[in-house]
């Protein structure tokens, strides 16, 4: 099974005047076929309707969901993925992920394994997973993962957490590959001069550079001029002299939330059912 290395994320892309429709033809017309979503985002509706009126085959697109933490369980699993399908106007997935190590995500993956052998994804894997989470996934999985999607930009590398999945042959792909606008990356004095040695704006650098490490990545934007650009990064390589450089940027440090500091306490539970449930009806 082959996975586009580089895809289109949707996360907090709104409907708003148009603007989910136009951002997604805005990607299809640009190249992108593989689109990434998940149900908490909102937005699996509306992308269906664009792919399925785009004139392009469904068999053309790789399209990625995720089960929210609310939805962990064998069955509840088996039944949100059946809800994911219908909004999206498809009857099997290309990507299936978990989108936290949630309580129940184990039992979650057995309704992922079903899924897999019954020909309805063909990718089955994670999302936000630490190595203890991949760990005790590993320890009662028949199939073992074979992606694990996370936060990872120059200022977060994900050193070790990358090297365990490559001892054990889980795919990296990354989230947030851009820092998500964070100023101090995308205005970084060293990736400022990498991109003027390549004429190449720094976005361009960096997509590069998680490409050059065998990942896959899922930039976002609604701007059509950046959606055109992200895709112009197979047209130059980085030196081995570059990639040392940005690797001596790695703070260590996340933009974005902490997978280990997720609380799923009843009142979270009680609302993020009642805002799926909200979706479930439009």
């Amino acid at each position: 099974m082959e996975i586009p290395q580089l895809g289109f994320g949707v996360y907090k892309i709104k409907g708003k005047n148009g603007l989910f429709e136009q951002t997604i033809r805005e990607a299809i017309q640009a190249g992108y076929r593989h689109f990434d979503t998940a149900r908490i985002y909102g937005n699996e509706a509306e992308l269906g309707r664009v792919i399925a009126n785009s004139g392009i085959p469904r068999e053309e697109f790789f399209l990625t969901s995720k089960v929210w933490t609310t939805d962990l369980g064998e069955e509840r699993t088996r039944r949100a993925f059946e809800q994911s399908c219908k909004k999206l106007k498809t009857t099997y997935l290309d990507m299936y992920l978990i989108h936290f190590a949630g309580p129940g995500y184990v039992e979650a993956w057995r309704a992922l394994e079903r899924l897999y052998e019954e020909g309805r994804v063909k990718v089955i894997g994670a999302a936000n997973f630490e190595i203890e989470h991949l760990e005790q996934l590993r320890k009662h999985a028949k199939i073992p993962p074979m992606i694990n999607q996370v936060e990872t930009h120059p200022l977060f590398q994900q050193q070790p957490l990358r090297e365990y999945m490559s001892h054990h042959r889980i795919l990296h792909e990354a989230w947030g590959p851009l820092g998500q606008g964070n100023v101090s990356l995308l205005d970084h004095e060293e990736l400022r001069s990498i991109a003027d040695r390549h004429h190449k704006t720094v976005g361009q650098v960096i997509l590069r550079w998680h490409l050059n490490r065998n990942s896959i990545v899922i930039p976002k934007s609604s701007n059509p001029k950046r959606i055109k650009e992200n895709r112009q990064v197979f047209d130059f390589e980085l030196s081995g002299e570059e990639i040392d450089r940005i690797a001596q940027m790695d703070t260590g440090r996340r933009s974005s939330v902490n997978p280990n500091g997720i609380q799923v306490n009843p009142l979270y539970v009680k609302l993020t059912r009642l805002f799926l449930n909200v979706q479930n009806l439009q």
